[in-house]
């Protein structure tokens, strides 16, 4: 049987309080499951976002998506997350990153470190999480035990065999730095390459006792009634993907309702994608997919 859907709006802006209570009301409303909320500068900061998101709802768990560790002292992050956890009445899951953006951690005065510093310093980061907040004595109490669900964001190799040790949901990017690009732009990879990152990830993750949940971010939320000239369109913004591959990419969403409900039937049979999210600029456009796929 086929994990059932869940998904996921990520908040990206902030601008009062009662706007930011308002949009977490309509994601509600709006069948979305988890409100995530990403950790870079200049936007929101993940976890009071998080408290006041569940002030405004009910029913939604409350991610961060993803934390990038090297903002993050093991010890005052498991006080964060054990507070959070706590005020939300346990509907915290944690998601954790190495970050990617060297401008941000410049800006922070923090070491930003090759990517296998980067990686080394995830891997410290989870150990510790794990220690303190397993431990009967850590205070605050988390709800959640031993810990809040674990969400691990990566595509490379070793990221892929730490999340097939660690995570409770696998998180995969389906993007890269562009080259030649400015930093922290991003181009979408193509299907067959996200597809390998699934199969490496499965290698690695064999021998787990409970399989782990697998998400994708769906870059665009792309509404037509011609798939291929919404594609053909896309494509033309020189994004990593061309018309053929826009279509089947597992970071995109083209054509109506209906017609990207299929999409992600077809993509969780092919990857194993049942947690789906989206950015909250598409709230509205994927709202119909969601009452599509009702009970799927």
């Amino acid at each position: 049987m086929p994990r059932p859907f869940r998904f996921g709006i990520t908040m990206l802006t902030l601008d009062t309080s009662t706007a930011w209570r308002e949009k977490c009301r309509r994601a509600e409303e709006s069948g979305f499951d988890v409100i995530l909320v990403p950790d870079h500068l200049g936007w929101p900061s993940p976890f009071p976002a998080l408290v006041a998101a569940a002030e405004a709802t009910e029913r939604p768990r409350l991610g961060t998506f993803v934390l990038n560790a090297g903002f993050w002292n093991p010890a005052l992050l498991a006080r964060e997350v054990a507070t959070t956890d706590a005020l939300t009445g346990g509907r915290l899951e944690l998601g954790l990153g190495t970050g990617y953006v060297k401008a941000e951690h410049d800006a922070a005065g923090l070491p930003f470190g090759t990517p296998g510093r980067r990686v080394d310093l995830l891997e410290h980061t989870l150990t510790e999480l794990d220690r303190l907040l397993g431990d009967p004595e850590h205070l605050p109490k988390a709800v959640q035990r031993p810990r809040p669900p674990l969400l691990i964001g990566g595509n490379g190799p070793r990221m892929l065999r730490l999340a097939a040790r660690h995570a409770d949901i696998m998180a995969f990017t389906g993007a890269r730095q562009a080259p030649g690009k400015p930093e922290g732009t991003l181009e979408l990879l193509p299907a067959g390459k996200v597809a390998a990152s699934v199969a490496a990830y499965r290698e690695y993750a064999a021998d787990r006792a409970e399989p782990a949940e697998l998400n994708i971010l769906v870059q665009r939320v792309l509404v037509a009634n011609d798939r291929r000239a919404a594609a053909r369109e896309f494509a033309a913004l020189g994004v990593g993907v061309d018309e053929d591959q826009a279509l089947e990419a597992p970071t995109l969403l083209i054509g109506t309702p209906a017609q990207m409900a299929d999409q992600l039937r077809e993509r969780r049979e092919r990857y194993g994608f049942s947690y789906v999210s989206v950015l909250d600029t598409y709230l509205e456009a994927f709202a119909p997919v969601i009452e599509e796929l009702k009970g799927s």
